[in-house]
């Protein structure tokens, strides 16, 4: 009896571990910083872990889309992430499993990747949330779903199609157009950002800069107070011009009429994806992408709502919160409830805008950028929620006494700040005219004393060269990507170098002006600098040459409306009203043997070369070409009994677009520009950009350094620049070891031994490192190509290509079926 009742106790304490053991709770999110802000609030209860970011996708190395059975995809787990799932399945093995990766196609894919991963049930709860907030997390546990497939497909649909372009285009491309120092590569939507802003480029090119007078006065109201006015038209003629200001000669001027009108500003609504990386690169100059890392931080850390939306709607509760802030800090008349409607037909009005998880939290965070860009969603969003500001424009009509033409003044002045005492919105519009200011007293019939009046030559401007903000503007105006593609997007045309973005100084022209002042006409030649640029895209000759080839041959895919029909199919697939297979198949067949048809065709050569005239010294031919090192002017054939002539083309030249004059410029490099240390400076351009060479050393120019023009005070001071950091760099050599060094890299001391880079142990005092602890950290770490500071090198240029960057988390969902393997292989690593 004793023995019985043990082991029924034994039984039920059993059973009892077990039900405990069973009741835990395994919440799996992306990211280790979003894991542990969600653990604080679901308590003990509840274990959280990540999976960092995605767990499967399609292999790196083959196609892994079987176009024969449906383009059925194979995936498989990422090298990195194996111990991750390993790790998972323990956990998972005796808990209930909630599926808590993002609110969006590219989420919903990660969570469905995860249960295959881990054997988990089709009814493995899936739970949603907008902000990571103890209430909206204990909301989405009461609701919970099941994954949604629809959303899956729609993202499997995306990864596939960007697959099957990638793998089928770009060894064409390797085929026909053998440039650059990697194999080419093409995508679905970089492809048609890169036609964007070459096109831009070109019509900037085409661009007749026209100009004209316009006319402005300037009258003395005595007391210090002046009134500025303009003619409303400009003269297109200098004579006209002239003819304008000596009618104004004696003329008597007074105020005609007086206009006052009531007018008001209204806030813009709180931020999209979009609106958002826009703003922050106007007002904080941040990269898309940068925006993007900020963002996710402040979202992980439950700081600001999910930064991935095309949705303006802001919750109820939002605007209730918002609503107490606005009242409690400004007043109940800078309050005023607005709902707005999202442009975008894609949007999904149950998600919301950006904003903050609470409005009452003004700082965001301690970091510097987080709390700039938290600071900017938090006033963006507030400021949605206020009164409009109530403005008065006065326009001012001025009489003169020799002629019908008038003069006009105007100004403005805020009656009611409403939301401009919180944002106002900044502009890409270049052209912006100046804020108006107030104008003096005036008085109907009131006579003016002219102090001078001037007929100043304006040009009319090119159309403005894209920022990464304006091109986001610009791709969500097409329907081209999506809230998730943006960033991702503009970060791999920009890594291939089919687009550089950088700072370009302007160029001098002259304008003329002719200024009446005390009834004396004087004319005079000045001079501006027009043209300048911060942080624009601009195309390279290889961009400009691969743009060329996709849209002579495969036009379909960089068409505008095509990939914004593309964009609309997915949405479709999403809401369940389109088959993948069927998108993806009415795609992939005219564009599979369209790809047969051409690499059939003879290439068009004059795609990498072009023709520039004949060289005045040998008569040799002058081409423009394009290769391994990127664009050169060459002197000659191959041919020829001579061997030809090569020079690079310096930055900012392009292929297309150089001219005889500026290549023959090129062959005056090498250029001796002096002495220095009783030896030669010599200025080139080499493969990897412009340098000076003395002494058998060659210290490399900076961006701003024109090798064409750069003095000898320049180049001594780059030396010397140069010495002073090497000279900083040695911390300590070893007696032992002569290829032994302790050294300052770019991201810290590191130890150089033999051809390897070796990290030094966290609280390791560099300078106290002796040769044996060199040798004990050679025996430790692995030996592998290193870059400075112990950093894994990235794969030389000149290697085979890397497969293509996908957007950040986009994976594509495979189906429960197992693992298949792909109809067509593509052996050769290639790029997407």
């Amino acid at each position: 009896m004793l023995v019985s009742a043990l082991y029924l106790s034994v039984q039920s304490a059993t059973r009892y571990i077990k039900f405990k053991i069973m009741s835990k709770n395994l919440v799996i999110v992306e990211s280790p910083a979003k894991a542990k802000t969600i653990e604080n609030y679901l308590g003990a209860d509840f274990t959280v872990k990540s999976s960092f970011g995605h767990v499967r996708d399609l292999p790196e190395h083959d196609m892994g889309v079987d176009v024969e059975n449906g383009f059925q995809p194979s995936y498989e787990i990422s090298s990195d992430k194996v111990k991750v799932i390993a790790e998972l399945k323990k956990l998972a093995k005796d808990a209930e499993v909630w599926l808590a990766t993002d609110d969006d196609r590219e989420g919903e894919a990660i969570s469905w990747h995860l249960k295959e991963a881990l054997g988990l049930p089709d009814n493995t709860k899936r739970i949603v949330f907008r902000e990571i907030t103890k209430t909206a997390l204990q909301n989405a546990i009461q609701k919970p779903r099941i994954i949604d497939v629809d959303l899956v497909d729609a993202q499997q649909a995306r990864r596939i199609l960007d697959r099957l372009v990638g793998y089928e285009l770009s060894p064409v491309l390797w085929k026909k157009i053998r440039i650059g120092k990697t194999n080419l590569s093409a995508g679905r939507v970089q492809s048609v950002a890169v036609r964007i802003i070459v096109e831009r480029e070109r019509e900037i090119d085409a661009f007749n800069s026209k100009g004209s007078f316009k006319i402005t006065a300037h009258f003395d109201l005595g007391n210090g107070k002046v009134l500025n006015a303009e003619l409303p038209k400009n003269f297109v003629a200098e004579t006209d011009a002239m003819s304008f200001l000596e009618k104004c000669i004696g003329a008597e001027f007074s105020i005609k009429n007086l206009e006052v009108k009531p007018a008001k500003k209204t806030p813009a609504p709180p931020f999209t994806t979009s609106t958002l990386q826009q703003e922050a690169s106007r007002k904080l100059s941040f990269s898309v992408a940068q925006t993007m890392t900020v963002a996710q931080r402040l979202y992980e850390a439950g700081k600001i709502s999910y930064m991935r939306t095309d949705s303006t709607n802001l919750s109820e509760e939002a605007l209730q919160k918002a609503e107490t802030q606005i009242v409690k800090e400004y007043g109940q008349e800078y309050y005023n409830k607005r709902i707005f409607k999202t442009k975008s037909e894609s949007a999904q009005e149950a998600h919301e805008a950006i904003r903050p998880t609470d409005f009452h939290t003004l700082n965001g965070s301690s970091d510097r950028n987080e709390q700039r860009l938290y600071e900017l969603i938090w006033k963006r969003a507030i400021a949605s929620q206020m009164s409009d500001a109530q403005l008065e424009r006065t326009t001012a009509t001025i009489a003169i006494s020799t002629t019908s033409e008038e003069l006009v003044a105007q100004g403005e002045v805020i009656k009611f700040e409403g939301f401009l005492k919180v944002y106002l919105e900044s502009s890409d519009d270049e052209g912006d005219e100046e804020q108006k200011g107030m104008l003096p007293p005036l008085n109907i019939g009131q006579l003016l004393n002219l102090a001078d009046m001037k007929a100043t030559e304006r040009f009319t401007r090119n159309p403005p060269r894209y920022t990464e903000a304006s091109l986001v503007k610009k791709l969500e105006e097409m329907g081209i990507g999506r809230p998730s593609t943006y960033a991702p997007t503009i970060s791999t045309i920009l890594r291939r170098e089919y687009v550089v973005k950088e700072d370009r100084p302007g160029i001098e022209r002259e304008f003329r002006e002719m200024i009446l002042a005390n009834d004396k006409i004087q004319s005079k030649v000045n001079k501006e600098t027009y043209g300048s640029e911060k942080a624009k895209l601009f195309p390279t000759s290889t961009g400009m040459v691969v743009n060329d080839f996709l849209v002579n041959n495969f036009e379909g895919i960089v068409d505008y409306s095509f990939t914004a029909s593309v964009e609309k199919d997915f949405d479709h697939i999403a809401d369940g009203t389109l088959a993948w297979q069927q998108m993806i198949k009415n795609f992939y067949t005219p564009f599979q043997k369209r790809i047969t048809e051409v690499k059939e065709e003879e290439f068009d050569r004059t795609l990498t070369s072009r023709e520039l005239g004949e060289d005045p010294n040998s008569g040799k031919k002058i081409s423009v070409r394009i290769g391994k090192y990127g664009p050169y002017v060459q002197i000659g054939d191959a041919e020829d009994e001579e061997k030809p002539k090569f020079a690079s083309l310096l930055k900012g030249q392009l292929m297309e677009t150089i001219k005889l004059e500026e290549a023959l410029e090129l062959f005056k490099l090498p250029r001796t520009v002096g002495l220095f240390e009783e030896t030669e400076l010599v200025v080139n351009i080499g493969k990897f950009g412009p340098y000076v060479k003395h002494g058998g050393k060659y210290y490399s120019l900076a961006k701003d350094d024109d090798p064409m023009a750069v003095t000898e005070d320049r180049l001594i001071a780059i030396i010397e620049d140069k010495r002073i950091v090497e000279s900083n760099r040695t911390i300590k050599e070893f007696a032992e070891n002569e290829n032994a060094k302790v050294l300052n890299g770019r991201y810290g001391p590191y130890v150089a031994f033999e051809k390897r880079n070796l990290k030094i142990p966290k609280g390791t005092e560099p300078s106290s490192l002796t040769y044996d602890d060199v040798l004990k950290l050679a025996a430790e770490q692995p030996e592998k190509p290193a870059g400075r500071g112990g950093f894994k090198k990235a794969a030389p240029k000149a290697a085979a290509p890397k497969k293509e960057a996908a957007p950040k988390k986009e994976a594509a969902p495979k189906k429960a079926a197992a693992k298949k393997p792909a109809a067509k292989k593509v052996t050769k690593k290639t790029k997407e």
